[in-house]
């Protein structure tokens, strides 16, 4: 009986992730649109929708710490319930920094200068299709998609270095640079800090079915 209740209750857990996981990938697309149209009611979704992604984040977390305090979860079981406690915390960071894109890029009066704009293209598809690749091993249980998801983030990493340096010119050619170059610099330190937490993500997926985690077998 126990354990039936557990396997219902593990279940529930499983439901909760795919919905924030859902929701989180949903809001990072729509950052991406609003960082190329400019959508102000789409901008307004997205922060809105930030507080229901903190909301799930603790109902997953009030679950997890159930799991752990009353069932006493073993071996495998523990792993994935204490790694889908790590993962909602990455999760959550990347809701919120969707919506902190959002905020920046309607605080920008005018086109971001064109270098800018093409990298800043290439991290954000580079950072959508880590958060997808993460999400799908997560709810395919796909251990090999998971590793493909970390280290990928380097790419990531390569162009917010242009994007740097990119800035740096322009304020170097402009006595009197525009605010864009700020914002543009904010909005690829945030799709930088989402390209992170999509890899903590996938590692918390490998950690959770084969307990080994950066490398270091745990369990």
């Amino acid at each position: 009986m126990m354990r039936t209740v557990f396997q219902h209750e593990l279940s529930l857990l499983d439901a909760q992730m795919l919905v924030m996981a859902s929701s989180m990938e949903e809001a990072v697309v729509s950052a991406v649109k609003v960082m190329e149209e400019r959508d102000a009611e789409l901008a307004a979704r997205v922060i809105e929708g930030d507080d229901d992604i903190d909301r799930q984040e603790r109902d997953v977390e009030s679950l997890c710490l159930k799991l752990l305090l009353t069932q006493q979860p073993v071996a495998s079981d523990l792993r994935h319930v204490s790694s889908a406690l790590k993962m909602v915390g990455d999760m959550e960071r990347i809701g919120d920094q969707a919506a902190d894109i959002c905020d920046t890029m309607l605080a920008i009066d005018g086109p971001i200068d064109a270098r800018l704009s093409k990298h800043l293209r290439g991290m954000a598809e580079q950072a959508c299709d880590m958060v997808h690749d993460a999400v799908e091993a997560f709810v395919e249980s796909d251990v090999e998609k998971a590793r493909a998801v970390i280290g990928s983030d380097e790419q990531v990493d390569e162009l917010f270095c242009k994007v740097k340096n990119d800035v740096i010119a322009a304020i170097k050619e402009d006595s009197e640079p525009a605010n864009s170059l700020v914002e543009a610099l904010m909005a690829a330190k945030y799709l930088e800090r989402i390209a992170d937490h999509a890899e903590n993500v996938a590692e918390w997926v490998e950690y959770g079915l084969t307990g080994m985690h950066k490398g270091d077998l745990i369990g």
